[in-house]
């Protein structure tokens, strides 16, 4: 078990006591490593995916499941959850309960789902993957919280910031074979479809349909970022028309930037263009609730 101790919950004291606890009432026995650092929690999960354990937990936010997942990628290991973090969007989606023992159960139970992962450029993501505002929204909230604010100030402080200047991105894209350009503030790229629309938005019902969605807006300003906001709350959103909304394969993004920002579930990383994305069909084996697992894809 791979716990983040900087993540929501991870900085709990007694929660590696209380880990061993949980799974020693049921016979079992939790190797609990804690981790402070981004590269920690990499080298922790290099050394679970070449050890005999065939289940590696990871315990944090989906930063850190995604550091995981990308040592135990080409393993026959089974990834258990425990969410740890503030979003725990990767937990929510698989309906993995967000209450420590309940989810110690979800992986004691042993139900093994078969999920899809996203890759850009040899790098994974099981939610998604975006490039322009966001990005530097999350740069900017690093450097504000490298100075002393809290995570929440920090965030606040850099979406305004970024919004301020309201950079664009100029990019080419190919999806299916048909090329097009594109002027726009943010691209968004999701492992499988999100709910762009009512109260669900921003979540997934089925992680298995061996696809990428493809979120964009064309030359829309501020207000209309506004107005596109208020549409996914109320409906409509897929008929705006400078609203692209799109399901695929494979996705190129080219740019006349020789590097770019990359948001990969969070996480912020500088790639070389062009962005190469694909789906990984079914390739991430965990453990999830027997009674929500996602459903089959379609033959």
């Amino acid at each position: 078990m791979i716990v983040n101790a900087n993540s929501g919950t991870g900085e709990n004291p007694a929660l590696a006591e209380r880990l061993n606890e949980l799974f020693n009432r049921d016979g079992l026995v939790a190797h609990v490593a804690l981790a402070k650092r981004g590269h920690e929690i990499i080298e922790l999960a290099r050394q679970a995916a070449l050890g005999d354990a065939d289940v590696v937990v990871a315990g944090g936010g989906d930063g850190t499941i995604n550091s995981v997942i990308s040592q135990l990628l080409n393993t026959k290991k089974t990834l258990g959850v425990l969410p740890l973090g503030t979003m725990n969007h990767f937990a929510k989606d698989l309906h993995i309960p967000l209450e420590l023992e309940a989810a110690v159960e979800t992986i004691i139970d042993g139900h093994i789902a078969n999920v899809d992962l996203g890759e850009v450029n040899g790098h994974v993501f099981v939610n998604n993957s975006s490039l322009g505002l966001y990005p530097s929204i999350v740069r900017e909230r690093e450097k504000q919280q490298r100075l002393g604010w809290g995570k929440w100030p920090a965030y606040v402080w850099a979406a305004v910031a970024v919004l301020r200047r309201y950079p664009f991105l100029d990019i080419r894209l190919n999806i299916d074979g048909k090329a097009f350009s594109r002027r726009t503030p943010f691209v968004f790229i999701g492992n499988n479809e999100y709910e762009m629309e009512t109260l669900n938005i921003g979540g997934r019902s089925c992680l298995n349909a061996g696809e990428l969605s493809l979120y964009l807006t064309n030359r829309t300003g501020r207000l209309g970022l506004v107005r596109l906001a208020l549409r996914a709350m109320f409906g409509g959103l897929r008929q705006e028309r400078d609203f692209l909304a799109m399901r695929t394969t494979e996705i190129w993004i080219s740019t006349k930037h020789k590097r770019v920002r990359v948001a990969l579930d969070g996480e912020v990383m500088i790639m070389e263009p062009p962005l190469h994305y694909r789906v990984l069909l079914g390739r991430l084996r965990v453990l999830a609730p027997v009674n929500n697992q996602p459903p089959a894809a379609a033959e």
